[in-house]
């Protein structure tokens, strides 16, 4: 695995001089300090002592909301657990795990910082000495390779009235699949088939045609018995099928695509070998800077997903993840 190449200059100096707190004033916020900005008026204006009573009272449960929330973001350590896999354009479960050494956090909401996915996960107690997992439904809005930088936990706690972040500087970079979709064209004819036009007698128990009737052995699948013949001949005869062979396809993308174009053939070859992986079929994939040996399975079909999403971005640095940040 190659060494991640170094933030550039300005990533570096903006995540230096980056407060260790952001704060932010919500709906109920606002309304809250118009009216604390009232009462303070008219304590001025009328030197009445009950409305100065009022006016520290107002004042102090801002100072009590500015403490208890900073309480709730000390002493966190989230991690990154990423997700199973990332199609653009539509949701898809993300994870963080987050745990505290001591004390307790409440009204907790995560989300990825700096990055185009959208989407937040949000988290309502976190007790002392657990971990939990924080689940969220996020979006990406385009395919290939997505930087992350950190992320980013708020709480609202206790009143609601202010939105404090803490940013944890986790590095990495999340693979985003093509688009999910259909083919509009034919992956063509296939590379190699079956040989010859009649089934091998070596090649039965499958579910190509049938192949003939025998007699049913001990501990076989009785769902393939024929129960006419059987009850005409006076025992259990089963059906015997051929066994289809699998056919190999070598998918390809064109060069010279841009844009849209390759977006749109991306997604395209992505949905044939689906289709074909999906029937049992061995795919290749043929790019412009590569080729994938043809194979059967789940796992060709992610390695397929993964060199698709790279289509484009091969510049690009994959980077590894920083797992942890507290």
């Amino acid at each position: 695995m190659k060494a991640p190449a170094r933030p550039p200059f300005k990533a570096r100096l903006r995540a230096l001089l980056r407060p260790p707190r952001t704060l932010s004033v919500t709906k109920t916020g606002r309304t809250y300090l118009v009216v604390t900005f009232g009462v303070g008026l008219g304590a001025l204006n009328t030197g009445n002592n009950l409305l100065y009573l009022l006016l520290g009272l107002l004042l102090s449960m801002v100072v009590v909301s500015g403490v208890l929330s900073e309480r709730c973001l000390r002493d966190l350590t989230v991690r990154r657990v990423g997700a199973d896999a990332a199609f653009a354009r539509e949701p898809f479960a993300y994870r963080w795990a987050v745990s505290r050494k001591k004390g307790h956090g409440f009204a907790l909401t995560f989300s990825e910082d700096l990055s185009p996915l959208t989407g937040t996960g949000r988290l309502g107690h976190l007790p002392a000495g657990t971990e939990h997992i924080v689940r969220a439904d996020l979006a990406a809005p385009h395919r290939g390779p997505v930087r992350l930088s950190g992320v980013r936990v708020t709480t609202t706690w206790p009143l609601g009235l202010f939105a404090k972040t803490r940013v944890f500087s986790l590095e990495g970079t999340l693979l985003v699949y093509p688009r999910r979709g259909y083919a509009c064209k034919e992956p063509g004819p296939a590379q190699k088939g079956p040989r010859g036009e009649a089934g091998s007698p070596r090649h039965l128990d499958g579910t190509g045609d049938v192949a003939g009737l025998r007699e049913l052995a001990v501990n076989e699948d009785a769902r393939r018995i024929h129960w006419l013949k059987s009850a005409a001949a006076g025992r259990l005869l089963k059906v015997e099928r051929e066994r289809e062979e699998r056919r190999v396809w070598k998918l390809a993308l064109e060069t010279g695509l841009t844009g849209d174009a390759l977006e749109r053939r991306c997604e395209e070859v992505a949905a044939q070998a689906h289709q074909l992986l999906d029937a049992g079929h061995e795919v290749g994939l043929q790019l412009p800077e590569r080729v994938l040996r043809p194979a059967a399975g789940a796992s060709q079909e992610r390695r397929i997903l993964q060199a698709l999403a790279w289509v484009g971005f091969e510049g690009a640095d994959a980077g590894t993840d920083s797992r942890e940040a507290a």
